[in-house]
Protein backbone atom coordinates (compact mmCIF):
# COMPACT_ATOMS: atom_id res chain seq x y z
CA UNK A 1 0.00 0.00 0.00
CA UNK A 2 1.38 3.42 -1.38
CA UNK A 3 1.61 5.88 1.81
CA UNK A 4 0.95 9.41 1.36
CA UNK A 5 1.76 12.36 4.01
CA UNK A 6 -1.10 13.34 5.77
CA UNK A 7 -2.18 14.95 9.29
CA UNK A 8 -0.78 11.90 11.08
CA UNK A 9 2.94 13.16 9.81
CA UNK A 10 2.84 15.97 12.29
CA UNK A 11 1.47 13.57 14.72
CA UNK A 12 4.57 11.85 14.57
CA UNK A 13 7.33 14.17 17.15
CA UNK A 14 10.29 11.88 16.22
CA UNK A 15 10.64 7.73 15.22
CA UNK A 16 13.78 6.04 15.05
CA UNK A 17 15.11 2.59 13.64
CA UNK A 18 17.29 0.68 15.43
CA UNK A 19 19.68 -1.73 13.68
CA UNK A 20 21.18 -5.07 15.29
CA UNK A 21 23.80 -3.30 16.44
CA UNK A 22 21.73 -0.94 18.76
CA UNK A 23 22.40 2.40 16.76
CA UNK A 24 19.30 4.43 15.69
CA UNK A 25 18.33 6.25 12.96
CA UNK A 26 15.47 8.92 12.15
CA UNK A 27 12.50 7.38 10.37
CA UNK A 28 9.45 9.36 8.96
CA UNK A 29 5.87 7.35 9.19
CA UNK A 30 5.94 6.18 5.93
CA UNK A 31 9.55 4.41 6.16
CA UNK A 32 8.06 3.12 9.40
CA UNK A 33 4.66 1.60 8.26
CA UNK A 34 6.77 -0.02 5.76
CA UNK A 35 9.12 -1.39 7.88
CA UNK A 36 6.26 -2.78 10.10
CA UNK A 37 4.61 -4.40 7.16
CA UNK A 38 8.14 -7.12 6.96
CA UNK A 39 8.62 -10.21 8.91
CA UNK A 40 10.31 -10.56 11.92
CA UNK A 41 12.57 -12.94 9.40
CA UNK A 42 13.27 -9.89 6.98
CA UNK A 43 14.09 -7.45 10.00
CA UNK A 44 16.11 -9.75 12.44
CA UNK A 45 17.10 -7.58 15.38
CA UNK A 46 15.69 -4.70 14.28
CA UNK A 47 12.92 -2.45 16.06
CA UNK A 48 11.48 0.93 16.20
CA UNK A 49 10.63 3.77 18.07
CA UNK A 50 7.51 5.78 17.39
CA UNK A 51 6.84 9.15 20.15
CA UNK A 52 3.05 10.71 19.27
CA UNK A 53 1.71 14.03 20.08
CA UNK A 54 -1.58 13.30 21.52
CA UNK A 55 -2.28 16.84 21.52
CA UNK A 56 -2.92 15.87 17.60
CA UNK A 57 -6.22 13.81 17.16
CA UNK A 58 -4.49 11.87 14.06
CA UNK A 59 -2.31 10.21 16.69
CA UNK A 60 -4.20 7.82 18.46
CA UNK A 61 -6.25 7.41 15.23
CA UNK A 62 -2.91 6.07 13.69
CA UNK A 63 -1.96 3.72 16.27
CA UNK A 64 -5.19 2.15 16.23
CA UNK A 65 -4.79 1.59 12.54
CA UNK A 66 -1.48 0.70 12.35
CA UNK A 67 -0.24 -0.28 15.54
CA UNK A 68 -1.37 -3.81 16.88
CA UNK A 69 -1.76 -2.24 20.31
CA UNK A 70 -3.88 -3.69 23.41
CA UNK A 71 -6.72 -2.29 24.76
CA UNK A 72 -4.92 -1.75 27.78
CA UNK A 73 -2.51 0.99 26.57
CA UNK A 74 -5.39 2.97 25.05
CA UNK A 75 -7.50 2.30 28.11
CA UNK A 76 -4.15 4.21 29.91
CA UNK A 77 -4.31 6.99 27.25
CA UNK A 78 -7.81 7.84 28.21
CA UNK A 79 -7.45 7.49 32.35
CA UNK A 80 -5.41 10.12 32.48
CA UNK A 81 -2.26 11.19 34.72
CA UNK A 82 -1.68 8.39 37.65
CA UNK A 83 1.38 7.48 39.69
CA UNK A 84 4.47 5.48 37.48
CA UNK A 85 3.58 2.20 36.70
CA UNK A 86 4.81 -0.70 34.22
CA UNK A 87 2.90 -4.35 33.62
CA UNK A 88 2.36 -7.05 31.55
CA UNK A 89 -0.85 -7.03 29.20
CA UNK A 90 -1.00 -10.06 26.50
CA UNK A 91 3.33 -9.71 26.40
CA UNK A 92 2.98 -6.30 26.40
CA UNK A 93 4.69 -4.31 28.31
CA UNK A 94 2.28 -0.64 29.43
CA UNK A 95 4.23 1.87 31.28
CA UNK A 96 3.03 5.17 32.37
CA UNK A 97 5.70 7.37 33.40
CA UNK A 98 5.20 10.19 34.93
CA UNK A 99 7.58 12.99 34.33
CA UNK A 100 8.63 16.97 35.12
CA UNK A 101 8.57 19.19 32.12
CA UNK A 102 10.70 21.45 31.75
CA UNK A 103 12.51 23.82 34.40
CA UNK A 104 10.57 22.64 36.84
CA UNK A 105 10.27 24.73 40.01
CA UNK A 106 8.61 22.83 42.43
CA UNK A 107 4.86 23.78 40.92
CA UNK A 108 3.05 20.55 41.50
CA UNK A 109 1.10 21.82 37.46
CA UNK A 110 4.63 20.89 35.89
CA UNK A 111 4.19 16.90 35.81
CA UNK A 112 2.71 15.25 33.51
CA UNK A 113 2.65 11.77 32.04
CA UNK A 114 4.21 9.75 29.44
CA UNK A 115 2.58 6.60 28.18
CA UNK A 116 4.21 3.57 26.42
CA UNK A 117 3.96 0.18 24.74
CA UNK A 118 7.09 -1.81 24.48
CA UNK A 119 6.97 -5.48 22.80
CA UNK A 120 9.72 -7.20 21.09
CA UNK A 121 10.04 -5.05 17.63
CA UNK A 122 7.75 -1.80 18.53
CA UNK A 123 8.44 0.99 21.36
CA UNK A 124 5.23 3.55 20.90
CA UNK A 125 5.24 6.54 23.20
CA UNK A 126 3.05 9.37 23.34
CA UNK A 127 2.95 12.45 25.87
CA UNK A 128 0.55 15.60 25.64
CA UNK A 129 3.22 17.81 27.54
CA UNK A 130 6.93 18.33 26.78
CA UNK A 131 9.01 16.08 29.01
CA UNK A 132 12.64 16.37 30.14
CA UNK A 133 13.20 12.40 30.00
CA UNK A 134 11.68 12.04 26.27
CA UNK A 135 14.37 14.97 25.12
CA UNK A 136 16.82 13.78 26.78
CA UNK A 137 16.16 9.85 25.54
CA UNK A 138 15.88 11.40 21.84
CA UNK A 139 19.40 13.61 22.28
CA UNK A 140 21.60 10.23 23.97
CA UNK A 141 20.09 8.17 20.32
CA UNK A 142 20.92 11.18 17.94
CA UNK A 143 24.36 11.73 19.89
CA UNK A 144 25.17 8.04 19.04
CA UNK A 145 23.79 6.19 21.99
CA UNK A 146 23.19 2.29 21.14
CA UNK A 147 19.56 0.15 22.46
CA UNK A 148 20.08 -3.27 21.30
CA UNK A 149 16.20 -3.93 22.31
CA UNK A 150 12.99 -2.25 23.15
CA UNK A 151 13.33 -2.65 26.86
CA UNK A 152 16.57 -0.89 26.80
CA UNK A 153 14.51 2.46 25.72
CA UNK A 154 11.99 1.49 28.93
CA UNK A 155 15.53 1.00 31.29
CA UNK A 156 16.87 4.21 29.86
CA UNK A 157 13.63 6.36 30.84
CA UNK A 158 13.27 4.75 33.97
CA UNK A 159 16.98 5.37 34.40
CA UNK A 160 16.49 9.15 33.87
CA UNK A 161 13.90 9.52 35.63
CA UNK A 162 15.73 8.17 38.81
CA UNK A 163 18.09 11.30 37.86
CA UNK A 164 15.33 13.88 37.73
CA UNK A 165 14.23 12.26 41.32
CA UNK A 166 17.85 12.51 42.86
CA UNK A 167 17.85 16.20 41.61
CA UNK A 168 14.65 17.24 42.90
CA UNK A 169 15.41 15.72 46.03
CA UNK A 170 18.57 17.34 46.13
CA UNK A 171 17.35 20.97 45.28
CA UNK A 172 14.72 20.22 48.08
CA UNK A 173 17.21 19.79 50.56
CA UNK A 174 18.95 22.71 49.65
CA UNK A 175 16.01 24.84 50.44
CA UNK A 176 15.06 23.02 53.63
CA UNK A 177 18.87 23.44 54.79
CA UNK A 178 18.96 27.35 54.45
CA UNK A 179 15.89 27.64 56.39
CA UNK A 180 17.40 24.49 59.23
CA UNK A 181 19.86 27.57 59.12
CA UNK A 182 18.07 30.80 58.91
CA UNK A 183 15.80 29.42 61.84
CA UNK A 184 19.14 28.32 64.24
CA UNK A 185 20.49 31.75 63.49
CA UNK A 186 17.55 33.31 64.74
CA UNK A 187 16.46 35.37 61.62
CA UNK A 188 13.83 32.99 59.87
CA UNK A 189 12.34 34.82 56.96
CA UNK A 190 10.47 31.42 55.35
CA UNK A 191 6.84 31.46 55.99
CA UNK A 192 5.22 28.26 57.63
CA UNK A 193 3.18 27.64 54.75
CA UNK A 194 5.63 27.97 52.29
CA UNK A 195 7.28 24.70 53.53
CA UNK A 196 3.83 23.03 53.56
CA UNK A 197 3.10 24.11 49.97
CA UNK A 198 6.77 22.41 49.33
CA UNK A 199 6.15 19.07 51.86
CA UNK A 200 3.07 18.78 49.41
CA UNK A 201 4.77 19.21 46.40
CA UNK A 202 6.96 16.27 47.72
CA UNK A 203 4.17 14.29 48.79
CA UNK A 204 2.66 14.07 45.00
CA UNK A 205 6.19 13.75 43.74
CA UNK A 206 6.35 10.60 45.39
CA UNK A 207 3.29 9.10 44.73
CA UNK A 208 3.54 10.34 40.76
CA UNK A 209 7.01 9.69 40.06
CA UNK A 210 7.74 6.40 42.59
CA UNK A 211 6.82 3.51 40.48
CA UNK A 212 3.83 1.27 41.78
CA UNK A 213 5.70 -1.47 43.61
CA UNK A 214 2.78 -4.43 43.58
CA UNK A 215 2.63 -3.81 39.36
CA UNK A 216 6.28 -3.71 39.24
CA UNK A 217 7.28 -6.61 41.32
CA UNK A 218 4.82 -8.99 39.49
CA UNK A 219 6.25 -8.35 36.72
CA UNK A 220 9.81 -8.80 37.80
CA UNK A 221 8.59 -12.02 39.55
CA UNK A 222 6.55 -12.91 35.71
CA UNK A 223 7.97 -11.17 32.68
CA UNK A 224 6.81 -11.23 29.04
CA UNK A 225 8.67 -14.28 27.94
CA UNK A 226 10.70 -12.04 25.28
CA UNK A 227 12.04 -9.75 27.61
CA UNK A 228 16.27 -10.94 28.16
CA UNK A 229 17.55 -11.66 31.14
CA UNK A 230 20.34 -8.84 31.25
CA UNK A 231 17.09 -6.25 30.52
CA UNK A 232 15.36 -7.51 33.31
CA UNK A 233 18.15 -7.35 35.62
CA UNK A 234 18.38 -3.38 34.27
CA UNK A 235 14.98 -3.25 35.23
CA UNK A 236 15.07 -4.51 38.46
CA UNK A 237 18.48 -2.17 39.55
CA UNK A 238 16.50 0.76 38.78
CA UNK A 239 14.05 -0.62 41.00
CA UNK A 240 16.31 -1.01 43.95
CA UNK A 241 17.84 2.85 43.03
CA UNK A 242 13.92 4.09 42.82
CA UNK A 243 13.58 2.65 46.56
CA UNK A 244 16.94 4.49 47.74
CA UNK A 245 15.60 7.54 46.29
CA UNK A 246 11.98 7.03 47.83
CA UNK A 247 13.76 6.39 51.39
CA UNK A 248 15.57 9.75 51.01
CA UNK A 249 12.23 11.57 50.00
CA UNK A 250 10.19 10.44 53.13
CA UNK A 251 13.42 11.42 55.05
CA UNK A 252 12.83 15.20 53.84
CA UNK A 253 9.51 15.08 54.17
CA UNK A 254 10.03 14.78 58.16
CA UNK A 255 12.61 17.19 58.44
CA UNK A 256 9.96 19.61 56.76
CA UNK A 257 7.43 18.36 59.34
CA UNK A 258 9.63 18.98 62.46
CA UNK A 259 10.72 22.52 61.16
CA UNK A 260 7.16 23.54 60.68
CA UNK A 261 6.41 22.29 64.17
CA UNK A 262 9.65 24.02 65.40
CA UNK A 263 8.41 27.44 63.49
CA UNK A 264 4.63 27.01 64.71
CA UNK A 265 6.52 27.05 68.08
CA UNK A 266 8.09 29.89 67.43
CA UNK A 267 5.40 31.90 66.47
CA UNK A 268 3.14 30.53 69.39
CA UNK A 269 6.16 31.89 71.88
CA UNK A 270 6.25 35.32 70.27
CA UNK A 271 2.88 35.66 70.17
CA UNK A 272 2.47 34.47 74.35
CA UNK A 273 5.28 37.87 74.55
CA UNK A 274 3.05 40.15 72.66
CA UNK A 275 0.39 39.58 74.36
CA UNK A 276 2.22 39.44 77.91
CA UNK A 277 3.50 42.64 77.14
CA UNK A 278 -0.26 43.98 76.16
CA UNK A 279 -0.96 42.71 79.63
CA UNK A 280 1.56 44.34 81.73
CA UNK A 281 0.76 47.72 79.69
CA UNK A 282 -2.82 46.88 80.75
CA UNK A 283 -1.90 46.27 83.99
CA UNK A 284 0.58 48.80 84.98
CA UNK A 285 -2.23 51.63 83.77
CA UNK A 286 -5.01 50.36 85.43
CA UNK A 287 -4.40 52.30 88.68
CA UNK A 288 -3.60 55.46 87.40
CA UNK A 289 -6.19 54.91 85.09
CA UNK A 290 -9.21 53.90 87.67
CA UNK A 291 -7.23 56.98 90.41
CA UNK A 292 -7.23 59.97 87.69
CA UNK A 293 -10.78 59.02 86.06
CA UNK A 294 -12.05 59.50 89.95
CA UNK A 295 -10.69 62.75 90.62
CA UNK A 296 -11.17 64.20 86.99
CA UNK A 297 -14.82 64.15 88.22
CA UNK A 298 -16.45 67.01 88.31
CA UNK A 299 -18.34 66.70 91.63
CA UNK A 300 -17.83 67.94 94.97
CA UNK A 301 -15.75 65.77 97.69
CA UNK A 302 -12.78 65.06 96.29
CA UNK A 303 -10.24 64.02 98.42
CA UNK A 304 -7.25 66.21 99.66
CA UNK A 305 -8.68 68.91 97.84
CA UNK A 306 -7.39 71.47 100.31
CA UNK A 307 -4.35 69.08 101.86
CA UNK A 308 -1.32 71.48 101.06
CA UNK A 309 0.50 68.09 99.84
CA UNK A 310 -2.92 66.24 97.83
CA UNK A 311 -0.70 66.51 95.17
CA UNK A 312 2.23 64.32 96.69
CA UNK A 313 0.00 62.09 98.54
CA UNK A 314 -2.21 60.86 95.47
CA UNK A 315 0.98 60.67 93.55
CA UNK A 316 2.59 58.31 95.71
CA UNK A 317 -0.43 55.96 95.96
CA UNK A 318 -0.56 55.40 92.43
CA UNK A 319 3.15 54.83 92.43
CA UNK A 320 2.08 52.44 95.07
CA UNK A 321 -0.79 50.63 93.53
CA UNK A 322 1.74 50.37 90.08
CA UNK A 323 4.18 48.74 91.92
CA UNK A 324 2.24 46.45 93.40
CA UNK A 325 0.45 45.30 89.97
CA UNK A 326 3.82 44.79 88.78
CA UNK A 327 5.21 42.70 90.87
CA UNK A 328 1.76 40.37 90.52
CA UNK A 329 2.51 40.66 86.88
CA UNK A 330 5.68 39.54 86.59
CA UNK A 331 5.88 37.57 89.55
CA UNK A 332 4.68 34.09 87.72
CA UNK A 333 6.43 35.19 84.34
CA UNK A 334 8.40 31.92 83.95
Amino acid sequence: MAYTFAAEDRALICGFLFAPQGQGRAIELGEALAWLSQSPQQTPGEFIWLHFNLTDTASEKWMQSHLELPPEFFDALREGSRSTRIEDAADNLIAVVNDVAFEFSFDPSEIASLWLNVKPRVAVSARVHPLRSIDRLRQAVRDGARFDSSVALLNHLLQDQGDVLVRIVRDATLQVDRVEDALLQGHLQQKRADMGKLRRVLVRLQRLLAPEPGALFRLLRQPPPWVRPHDLDELRQSTEEFSIVIRDLAALQERIKLLQEEMAAQVGEQTNRSVFTLTVVTVLALPINIIAGMLGMNVGGIPLNDHPHGFAIIALIILTFTVVAGWLAFRNRE
